[in-house]
């Protein structure tokens, strides 16, 4: 029994330090906004027939 509770206990530190991560990431990172153009072919803006 104390194996399966070191593994729990193992586990659940993992899933914090990924949670910890993701919330950071989340929370502090900010992404630089830029300009995107697509160019679309002119045959789909039609219905096929």
């Amino acid at each position: 029994m104390p194996s399966l509770l070191r593994l729990l206990a193992v586990i659940a530190i993992l899933c914090a330090v990924v949670y910890g991560g993701l919330y950071s990431l989340a929370h502090y990172v900010q992404p630089t906004p830029r300009q995107i153009s697509v160019s679309i072919p002119p045959d789909k803006f039609f219905k096929n027939r």
